[in-house]
Formats: structure tokens, C-alpha cells, sequence
């Protein structure tokens, strides 16, 4: 008989979902998902939790593989060495492999005032916060989002949407993310909801009270809510642990995401700085990761080389409201083009792409294995970058992320 190999996946996320679920494909593999919440957490509806028109979690039992043991719990050290996990509860976990898949959260925004004053919604806990502090102010209250990346706008609208008084501070530009026709489609868009949106030079935020932001022109604006959503931290459990990462603190790996430390760590999702090439922050990257990762502790354990990762995205989905959308088609490379659908098709493409992100899960937990967007040919320019050494390693504003196809 085979041995039984023990492979932990920390974070139960979408990269760590798709990698449990993918790797009870083989008997002979006992797996084990570490997520601190009981339940899986939608990231891509937070700003509809906040809204109020869903709770943004599934139930672990309709997206993970009933060969799949959840221990919920959080990890707060790694022993490489020794192959063992230090839990929070006070026990341990041993491990043979280990997926690295902890994700990504709110990251300090290093402005006076902001961490008192601000609300952030990267996690779910930060969103059910907020959440009672919307329903608490007057209706004429006025509301602040800061930041204009995919959070900031979807938060923006949907809170316009109900009658909110909203500002929209970019601190730069409106969605840099996307090509000037789609830019132009969302301010549009947002103008129709009530949005007063703040660009352009003179709109950085440089304090944050409990009634007011302040921008770098010297503005002040009243805000009864500050709403924060610009820039993603990670984790710094790799670090702590003694583990090589990248400036922001993603696990280092090469193009197979296995750790340049340890070949029995693995890395997926917006924790993984894969060759110091870190991929855009969003559940488009993390389920393929999730997937990859997989594969590649499955070759390992059968003596196999692992194959590369294939980065592939599509573009870039936001809704506005619960009744319009924009979906910023991209090249392969994830540089976007001119072409998006918007309005209502938009809001119904972004709400099948939102389904169909649960339904990859779901369908991987029923037949593992099933998954194979993950091994889609990929763009040149990814080689062409590692061939010619020009890595970079893009800062967690650059990243910023909370949907699908993005």
C-alpha cells in the first residue's frame, strides 16, 4: 500500500479551496484546509454585504470536497524545518506539504487618522463592522470612499444606489486599471448615481477625522463615513516564519509556485510572488493558482517535474449597482484594450462571473481534477520578462483586487 502523504493548505480562500478540493484526487493523500472562519467568505460581494443586498459567505459543505478535513483554526508560525505548524488554539500541525494560501487583507494606510476614523472592507469582519455604522447614520449623512480602484467604485455606487450622499476620492485616477472608453463608461455611470468624484493632482488623502477628510490641496471634506479601500496588505506569516518574500511580504517562489526555500511549500493567490512576478491580486489569478499549486504537489509526490504556471486574464469586472456593470475586456498580458460591455449587460456579466467563481469551487470539490483553466496558454510577455530578467515586484496599490475577472 501507499504511504499516506499529509498535505495542509493555510487559507480558505479561492486559491486554497481549489487547491484542497484538487488534491484528494489521490487516495493516498490525508488533506487538511486551516481557515480562522467557519464558513467561506465571497471577497468579491463585501461591498454588497456593506450595501446590504447579500452576506457575502457560503457554506464551506457547497464549495469543499467531503474528502477535505476544515479545521478552523489560524497558523501562526511555520516551521520549515521540522514540518510543523504552530495554531493559535495552542497545537501544532505536521505537514509532509504545505500550501501556502493566506491571501491578502487591508493594509496599513499610513495616513493620520485613518485607522481610527476609517472603515475598511477587505475582509469580512471589516465589512460586518461597517455595515451597522451605515445603517446608524442619517440618511443625508455624507459618505467618503477613498480610493478608486474596483473596491472603491463598486462601494461608491452601491451606496449612491440607495440615496447615499457619496464622494469618491482617487487619489490619482478614476480605475487605472482601465482603457479610457471604459474610464469614461464608469464616470458616466457613477455621475448618474449622485457621485461626486475627486481626481487628478490635489487628491491624496492626508488625514482622516471623525467627521472629515482632508486632501493634500488642503481641502477638507465633511464625511459622517469614511469608507478606506485603497491598497491590499498581505500576511506576514512568511516572513515571521523565516521564509523568503518579496517587499510586500508574498512568498517567494519559482515559476512552479514552489517556495525558492523549501520544495515542500507551495505557494497560490495573492500571497504567491511567483519569480518575483507577482500576478494582479484577484480571484481570476487565485482559483488557476490554487489549481497549479495543486499540480504541482501532486508531481512532486509522483516524482514528477512540475509544470510552470500560465498566467492568462481576460479583463477587468465592476459593478455599478445592483443595475449596471462594466466588464473592461484585456489582453492576455492583462493590459486592457477598448472594447467593454457596460450598463445592464454589464451588471448581469458580472453577476454570472460572481456565480460561476463559486460553481469552479463547487465543481472541483464534486470531481477533482475537473478544473483546467489553469493550463489555458498564457501571453509571451510573461516569458519575455523572465527571459530578459526585468522582474519587478508591484506594490499592493498596484495590485488592488476584489473580483473575478480583473
Amino acid at each position: 500500500m501507499a504511504e499516506n502523504t499529509e498535505v495542509v493548505v493555510i487559507g480558505g480562500g479561492y486559491a486554497g479551496v481549489m487547491a484542497a478540493n484538487r488534491l484528494t484526487q489521490r487516495a493516498n493523500v490525508t488533506v487538511t484546509l486551516i481557515n480562522p472562519r467557519p464558513e467561506f467568505v465571497e471577497r468579491i460581494r463585501l461591498h454588497q454585504l456593506v450595501g446590504g443586498s447579500d452576506d457575502a459567505v457560503v457554506a464551506y459543505a457547497d464549495v469543499l470536497g467531503q474528502g477535505v478535513r476544515l479545521l478552523v483554526d489560524s497558523v501562526t508560525g511555520i516551521d520549515a524545518g521540522a514540518r510543523r505548524l504552530t495554531l493559535a488554539s495552542g497545537g501544532t500541525a505536521g505537514y509532509d506539504y504545505l500550501v501556502y494560501a493566506v491571501g491578502s487583507g487591508s493594509a496599513d494606510p499610513g495616513v493620520p487618522g485613518a485607522a481610527e476614523f476609517a472603515y475598511p472592507i477587505n475582509s469580512l469582519e471589516e465589512a460586518q463592522r461597517l455595515r451597522p455604522v451605515l445603517a446608524a447614520a442619517p440618511a443625508t449623512a455624507p459618505v467618503t470612499v477613498v480610493g478608486a480602484g474596483p473596491t472603491g467604485i463598486e462601494t461608491a455606487a452601491e451606496l449612491a444606489e440607495q440615496g447615499r450622499a457619496v464622494t469618491l476620492v482617487c487619489g490619482g485616477v478614476l480605475g487605472p486599471y482601465l482603457h479610457a472608453r471604459g474610464r469614461h463608461s464608469v464616470a458616466r455611470r457613477l455621475a448618474a448615481l449622485g457621485v461626486t468624484v475627486l481626481e487628478g493632482p490635489g487628491t491624496k488623502v492626508t488625514a482622516v477625522t471623525r467627521d472629515a477628510v482632508r486632501l493634500d490641496d488642503g481641502r477638507g471634506l465633511a464625511s459622517g463615513v469614511t469608507v478606506w479601500t485603497a491598497g491590499f496588505g498581505v500576511p506576514d506569516l512568511a516572513a515571521r516564519s523565516g521564509l523568503s518574500t518579496d517587499a510586500v511580504g508574498r512568498l517567494l517562489t519559482d515559476e512552479t509556485l514552489t517556495s525558492v526555500d523549501d520544495d515542500r511549500i507551495v505557494a497560490a493567490g495573492d500571497s504567491a510572488a511567483p519569480s518575483d512576478l507577482p500576478l494582479r491580486m484577484s480571484c481570476q489569478a487565485a482559483i488557476p493558482l490554487g489549481a497549479r499549486a495543486a499540480d504541482t504537489v501532486l508531481s512532486r509526490m509522483a516524482g514528477e517535474r512540475p509544470g510552470p504556471l500560465s498566467a492568462v486574464f481576460a479583463g477587468q469586472c465592476i459593478s455599478l449597482g445592483r443595475r449596471a456593470g462594466i466588464f473592461q475586456i484585456a489582453r492576455r498580458d492583462d493590459v486592457a484594450v477598448r472594447f467593454r460591455i457596460a450598463g445592464r449587460p454589464g451588471a448581469k456579466l458580472k453577476e454570472f462571473i460572481c456565480r460561476s467563481t463559486v460553481k469552479h469551487l463547487a465543481g472541483e470539490a464534486r470531481e477533482p481534477g475537473s478544473y483546467g483553466l489553469h493550463r489555458v496558454s498564457g501571453s509571451t510577455r510573461r516569458g519575455q520578462l523572465l527571459a530578459a530578467g526585468s522582474l519587478r515586484s508591484p506594490g499592493p496599490d498596484a495590485a488592488r483586487e476584489t473580483t473575478p475577472l480583473r
